[in-house]
């Protein structure tokens, strides 16, 4: 190449890569915002609102937006076509899943004595 490759060189590659991986998870990390927010609410889309922050960050940015304003709707706006409590089981069961937790219904089949071979 016409030149030496110094100590300087290296350490001013690796400060470059250093910065592009800051870079890039700080936009993963502004990408999975709302589907955070939407979980912590226990909103009861939130895997849609996840999903729709990752994807729409990258393209252009209105999707993002529309998943951050979506993860603040009042979830409180009870449905008359569902009995409202099984939907807030159903609502709590996903955002269980989702948060990688195991649920209580699972614990107990975990836990049963009678399942346990001897």
């Amino acid at each position: 190449m016409g030149f030496e490759v110094t100590a300087w060189d290296y350490a001013t590659f690796i400060v470059a890569a250093l910065a592009g991986l800051s870079v890039l998870s700080a936009i993963v990390w502004l990408a999975g915002l709302p589907g955070r927010i939407a979980i912590s609410r226990k909103h009861p889309e939130a895997e849609a609102v996840k999903l729709m922050g990752y994807a729409g960050l990258f393209p252009t940015i209105y999707p993002w937006v529309q998943a951050f304003i979506w993860a603040f709707k009042p979830t409180d706006v009870v449905d008359i076509r569902q009995f409202p409590a099984e939907r807030a089981r159903q609502t709590d069961e996903e955002i269980l899943r989702l948060s990688g937790t195991q649920s209580t219904s699972e614990q107990g089949k975990a836990a049963d004595p009678k399942d346990q071979q001897v």
